[in-house]
């Protein structure tokens, strides 16, 4: 039985432009927390009077809860209706970042970190399950290009709004400013987005979620703490061999049940696999520099928060108008060629960055920060945008968690394994240079008597470590470049050509672009077996015949 169907939004510019900035906007804040926060963290820490590994804590406890809520995006989104979980999500994250801003004690604070994180894992994959149904696929490149202001421009501009906060008014601001924007986006979206209502009924994978939480969680919290209780510590091996058990564990069980949580399937479609990848190493580049930069200009050079933050602010501005002009692109030649050329553009602009001194101009910084930004603002959104598209329009709730989950596991792999190398770097020039200063060394006597002596030779200790430290992130940047330089190779085996402007789920594809064996493809909005990625209005049938609610639309 079959109805005539609608498309829940138009495909047209017009139509999917307010929804989508609705998305983005909502989507923005949930991705800023993940950065604003950082450099609150000394001010926090004096606040409460904790120690460096207690404080840290605000950021690991988030990390962790993200990860595990994350793979429960695409069942609550297909059980409950995307629309829905979105706009109630909104509101719990605006709720949860109200209770940050009234924490009485770090313990409280953590605490509600936790209760953020679920709806702020859940926004950005739903989003973009959303967008993938408001968007025909002749526009995705376009629609991505904006939707990746949140993605990329958020962890940029977070430093400099959280250093204004911190430095000149209250650190509790940068919880309490997300209460309106949530209250306000969840209104604009009640207004003005197509009601997706649940598309299957499918039972609570309950083993599928345990193996994965319990896999990500360990693994995460290995990277996080592996620092500090050393990488080849009893507790950090075991988290991490419990982690890829359990990850191995949940593949087998979402291959053999019948309703997964999440579709491994997805991954049989090499073009998503590949972007996947390439992610990986977009998302360690990003990160890494995100983090040490900072650290960089206010531990070598001296500088406060929101200064630094300012350092880095025009980058975000550079992707900022990039990210759209790539999905231009990307709707014109595909995504092999933005994507190739902006990882090469992002390799350069890293290597130059090697040259980093203690004295190094903010001006020359600030430069190639954002020349490393244009290849990052070109390479982004073409590879998700690429990856994403090949899989069939059903399964992409799965492809943008897994693209979630990636993005941040990657980021937190990257970061961990970087810090170790910077640290064992750092120790090891310190080493070399202190035994180069022998007993009778002379040291700058900065006042009269011992105690002048003694400020004297701290502050060529000082100086000597910060040396090391540059130099040592020097090196840093060297590794990030082949790293970056890897994922370029692999941009080469993306699609190129101009994305049609509808197609059917597309078959898997090997490496060399050839379709594999097609499963059959699922019915457009016409009933021919084309979409665009609209979702149709009917009722179609779901697994073992039974009806799917209708995918409501406002008249």
């Amino acid at each position: 039985m079959s109805t005539a169907a609608r498309p829940a939004v138009p495909a047209t510019g017009r139509s999917w432009a307010l929804p989508l900035v609705v998305l983005i906007a909502g989507m923005f804040m949930s991705v800023l927390d993940t950065s604003i926060v950082n450099v609150a963290v000394p001010t926090i820490q004096n606040s409460f009077g904790a120690t460096t590994d207690e404080v840290q804590w605000i950021a690991t406890a988030y990390t962790l809860a993200l990860g595990v809520v994350v793979p429960l995006s695409a069942w609550l989104s297909d059980r409950y209706g995307a629309t829905i979980v979105y706009i109630v999500s909104l509101l719990a994250f605006a709720g949860g970042s109200a209770l940050c801003g009234v924490a009485w004690s770090l313990e409280s604070l953590v605490a509600f970190r936790i209760v953020q994180a679920i709806p702020g894992g859940i926004l950005p994959v739903v989003t973009l399950a959303i967008l993938y149904r408001i968007v025909p696929r002749a526009q995705l490149g376009a629609a991505m290009g904006l939707y990746g202001l949140g993605i990329i421009v958020a962890p940029a501009v977070g430093p400099t709004l959280g250093g204004y906060l911190v430095e000149y008014v209250d650190w509790r601001l940068i919880f309490f400013i997300n209460v309106p924007v949530g209250v306000l986006g969840a209104a604009a979206a009640v207004a003005v987005l197509p009601r997706f209502g649940p598309t299957r009924r499918a039972r609570f994978d309950a083993l599928g979620f345990l193996t994965i939480a319990v896999a990500l969680f360990s693994l995460l919290l290995a990277l996080s703490e592996g620092q500090d209780w050393g990488w080849t510590s009893l507790p950090t091996v075991g988290l991490a061999c419990l982690g890829v058990l359990c990850l191995a564990l949940f593949v087998v069980i979402e291959l053999e049940v019948d309703e997964p949580l999440l579709n491994v399937r997805v991954f049989r479609y090499w073009p998503f696999t590949n972007s996947l990848l390439i992610i990986s190493v977009l998302s360690v580049g990003l990160f890494a520099v995100l983090f040490y930069v900072p650290v960089y200009l206010q531990q070598a050079q001296g500088m406060g928060a929101f200064e630094a933050g300012f350092v880095l602010l025009p980058q975000a501005l550079i992707m900022a108008v990039l990210m759209p002009v790539a999905g231009r692109l990307y709707d014109r030649i595909g995504p092999r060629w933005p994507a190739f050329v902006g990882l090469v553009v992002c390799a350069g602009g890293t290597y130059l960055l090697r040259g980093l001194t203690p004295v190094t101009s903010h001006v020359e910084i600030a430069l190639l920060l954002m020349l490393r930004a244009a290849g990052m603002g070109m390479a982004m959104m073409p590879v998700m945008t690429g990856g994403l598209a090949s899989v069939p329009v059903s399964e992409v709730n799965s492809g943008s968690a897994f693209n979630n989950v990636v993005q941040r596991t990657a980021a937190a792999l990257g970061l961990a394994v970087l810090t170790a190398v910077v640290t064992a770097t750092q120790a090891q020039m310190l080493s070399d240079r202190s035994a180069l200063v022998g007993p009778g060394t002379p040291v700058p006597a900065l006042g009269p008597g011992q105690a002048g002596h003694t400020l004297g030779l701290y502050l060529t200790y000082r100086q000597t470590a910060n040396q090391s430290f540059v130099e040592a992130l020097d090196n840093l940047m060297v590794l990030t470049t082949v790293i970056t330089l890897v994922g370029a190779a692999l941009a080469l085996l993306l699609r190129s050509g101009k994305v049609p402007a509808a197609q059917a789920d597309p078959a898997p594809a090997g490496p060399g672009g050839a379709a594999q064996d097609a499963p059959p493809p699922s019915p457009g909005p016409s009933g021919d077996g084309a979409t665009n990625g609209d979702v149709p209005a009917g009722e179609p049938e779901g697994p073992g015949g039974a009806r799917r609610d209708p995918v409501r639309t406002r008249g």
